[in-house]
């Protein structure tokens, strides 16, 4: 049977109620093979649809010339065009976010206000079955429990995934036999990102092993999918037997897990599920729950949760709440506020550039005591700002560089013993920079979430 990616398309969006034509669809193209096929099939399909193009500015004339493109495309297909130009770069420096993060941001936030100044119901995003298969692999090796290796969701609230049915081979295939022009992202070929390292290293090689591997991994995210569909329902029974709430304190009683169950298993689901809690964290906790460590807290972006006489106790944080944790050494990340850090562990052979942005700090590994400690600045803290000899007050500091008394009051410093290493976000300690005589390096990168 010879595979027709029109019917096919049609079918998907039928069977998985994604959209209907009475719709108006908002379609997000950026001139690649995998959006620019998706406004073909939209417009062969007779849906009303308007294509919202982001420039982000980052790839020079590239960027220049996939915007005509799409624009051009629009217009041959009569369907209304809108761009955005986004200043990329400045947004990155002003919040500390990655480019993938504050991208993602810039263009959501966008496409909301497109859905609401011109009526679109639905945003049709062009990912595919492959990216699913990606996600599972990036996923796998970060090590997200069940929840991260069922790919990506084919609909999110208003957001639908048409194309997830299909692989990037027959999407390609759709495209050159119908003509469909497109523009390939040079970056899709660096390796410096992990997806790439995926896309094109590993998955390569295992499609060597088993030339049907995108067919296989596929159902095989299907049945994980199922699987964490029966888990949600079963966290579901475990939190109505388990958990109460009093005076803005949710409690998870831990003698009300069943025995039988595994417990480190459903401590994670209940708190990843429901208050957004990462596995190193959770892990953490569990581990002092063992060891009926009374007192740690424990942070995820909202929430903090701790120990009391062999329970859970969540509760959202508070604005005068200290968020200090504890950072042990190999962690991967903690929380302070609305920001993540990120630890890496590098030699100094493999730092290329010593001169990094204010998001970013690289200290000498060497001189850390573990574990550090993650909290809110205090009255009386004192550093010695890079680049100066003596020391200096945090609060002098922040009053020289203008900062806001919102900004403060979200102003994070990490430590080793009493010594302030970073005043997180801005200014590394002098005494922790890198030197001729380092030889091992803790990279930290702060990132907005």
């Amino acid at each position: 049977m010879v595979f027709n990616l029109e019917e096919s398309f049609q079918d998907y969006i039928r069977q998985n109620e994604l959209a209907t034509h009475d719709d108006k669809i908002l379609l997000t193209v950026s001139g690649g093979v995998d959006s620019m096929v998706m406004l073909s099939l939209f417009c062969r399909c007779g849906y009303r649809v308007g294509v919202a193009h982001c420039n982000f500015q980052l790839r020079g004339e590239e960027s220049e010339e996939d915007e005509v493109l799409v624009e051009q495309q629009a217009a041959l297909h009569h369907v209304p065009f809108y761009n955005r130009r986004f200043e990329t770069k400045a947004e990155m420096e002003r919040t500390g976010e990655s480019m993938e993060m504050a991208a993602r941001r810039l263009r959501y936030t966008w496409f909301a206000e497109l859905c609401k100044e011109e009526g679109y119901t639905v945003v049709a995003v062009a990912h595919h079955a492959d990216d699913s298969i990606e996600t599972f692999f990036i996923n796998l090796l970060r090590g997200t429990g069940l929840r991260g290796l069922t790919g990506i969701s084919t609909q999110v609230g208003h957001i639908i995934r048409p194309l997830m049915f299909a692989s990037r081979h027959e999407i390609s295939d759709y495209a050159l036999s119908h003509h469909i022009p497109f523009r390939e992202d040079s970056s899709n070929r660096s390796t410096k990102y992990l997806r790439n390292k995926i896309r094109l290293g590993l998955i390569p090689r295992i499609r060597e092993i088993n030339p049907k591997f995108t067919s296989l991994m596929t159902r095989n995210i299907g049945r994980l999918t199922d699987a964490q569909r029966f888990i949600n329902h079963g966290i579901e029974r475990i939190m109505q037997e388990s958990v109460t709430r009093q005076d803005g304190i949710d409690t998870i009683h831990i003698d009300r897990i069943d025995p039988d169950f595994p417990k480190e298993f459903v401590i994670y689901e209940l708190l990843n599920s429901m208050y957004g809690f990462k596995g190193d964290v959770i892990d953490s906790l569990c581990h002092a729950l063992e060891h009926e460590a009374t007192g740690r807290r424990f942070y995820s972006r909202e929430h903090v949760a701790y120990i009391d006489r062999g329970n859970i106790l969540i509760t959202d944080i508070a604005d005068d709440d200290p968020c200090e944790v504890q950072v042990e050494h190999g962690a991967a990340r903690s929380y302070c506020g609305n920001s993540v850090l990120f630890y890496e562990h590098c030699d100094i052979d493999t730092i290329k550039n010593f001169g990094v942005p204010e998001h970013i700090a690289q200290v000498d590994a060497d001189l850390l005591q573990y574990p550090l400690t993650l909290r809110r600045w205090r009255e009386g803290d004192r550093f010695v700002p890079f680049g100066m000899e003596g020391s200096q007050k945090v609060s002098d500091y922040l009053i020289d560089h203008k900062i806001s008394m919102a900004e403060k009051q979200r102003q994070f410093v990490l430590l080793s013993g009493d010594e302030i290493v970073w005043l997180v976000g801005r200014r590394i300690d002098d005494r922790y920079r890198l030197t001729k005589q380092t030889e091992n390096v803790l990279r930290i990168t702060k990132e907005i979430v």
